[in-house]
């Protein structure tokens, strides 16, 4: 219990969760939600990730994994305490018979579509030998799912492992790490978000850019992204421009202090805005025991152009208490 600490209120023991430790949930309980994004719908947050509350081992391929288990949501009314919503996209759901024990399903991301009231799920899904590299598309009617899986497929046919989603004036773009991580592309959806209008731009060619996350603030576009190192922690960079997908140029590391040169032992995974504040995701990967992998969520402090993120022990940096 060294990464938790526990508050008296109201009667009842509220878990307080510290950065860059394993979380629990309101039962005590690890939060399986690696990978993830939190999504505001009404007075609710809902936190999807992948759950990997199995043992590793090493599959046909080589690869250190856990079988495959699911995607888990968790919910809250003050990103505080957080409360086991199930697994909601898993090997049951998914009608094509696309998922088994040894599928990857990662970096799941949610969008809302007012227009059909359904809520849309992207993952990156690959084969155990991380050949396939493209997404995993899944609908549902209630943000807790079930999510059925619609179909399986590159954007434009091309590669697609870390990605996100980002939505800009009207339009929604799959931004995902391609050409065996060597670029990072901008791909445009459809209005029904399951599928791609054929636009795509590119940027960072060259540069082996992974675990995108974007955000807008001011008169600029901001990106965070992790460099390509396999499971070892690397120096975040942040880029910026005046525009979404060109012109993006890789500025600096914004983290200080100690353990910058790792973002804090941390990988990014989503750019959560609150109330017109940005605070970054960061994922705490222990690669031989998944399911200990611990979270971070910190502040964005935006200097003029500039953006840093300082290591803080509470979560938010405390700005939720």
């Amino acid at each position: 219990m060294s990464a938790l600490r526990f508050l008296r209120k109201k009667g009842s023991y509220h878990i307080m969760n510290k950065n860059g430790q394993p979380w629990q949930d309101d039962a005590g309980e690890l939060i399986q939600a690696h990978g993830g994004m939190i999504l505001q719908h009404g007075d609710t947050y809902y936190w999807y990730g992948e759950n990997k509350d199995a043992e590793n081992y090493r599959n046909a391929a080589g690869v250190n994994m856990v079988p495959f288990v699911g995607i888990s949501c968790y919910t809250s009314r003050d990103l505080v305490t957080w409360h086991n919503a199930g697994v909601v996209l898993n090997t049951a759901t998914d009608p094509t018979h696309t998922l088994g024990r040894e599928s990857i399903c990662e970096r799941p991301k949610v969008l809302y579509d007012d227009q059909r009231d359904r809520f849309v799920m992207w993952c990156h899904y690959d084969t155990p030998d991380y050949t396939f590299a493209g997404n995993l598309v899944a609908v549902a009617d209630q943000p807790t799912g079930p999510f059925v899986v619609q179909k399986v497929l590159r954007p434009n046919r091309r590669e697609s492992r870390d990605m996100t989603i980002y939505q800009d004036g009207g339009r929604t773009y799959l931004i995902h790490s391609s050409d065996m991580n060597k670029t990072l592309y901008f791909s445009e959806m459809t209005d029904d978000y399951l599928d791609f209008t054929g636009f795509t731009a590119k940027a960072f060619v060259d540069q082996e850019r992974e675990a995108p996350t974007v955000f807008h603030a001011g008169d600029w576009y901001y990106t965070v992204t992790s460099g390509c190192t396999g499971w070892r922690p690397n120096p975040a960079l942040f880029s910026r421009s005046h525009f979404l997908f060109s012109n993006q140029k890789l500025i600096d590391n914004p983290c200080i202090g100690p353990r910058a040169r790792t973002t804090y032992d941390g990988q990014p995974t989503y750019v959560l805005p609150i109330a017109g504040q940005y605070y970054l995701m960061l994922d705490h990967w222990q690669r031989f025991d998944l399911k200990h992998s611990g979270y971070s969520i910190l502040p964005i402090e935006i200097h003029g152009r500039d953006l840093v993120i300082p290591w803080t022990e509470t979560p938010f940096g405390g700005q939720l208490d």
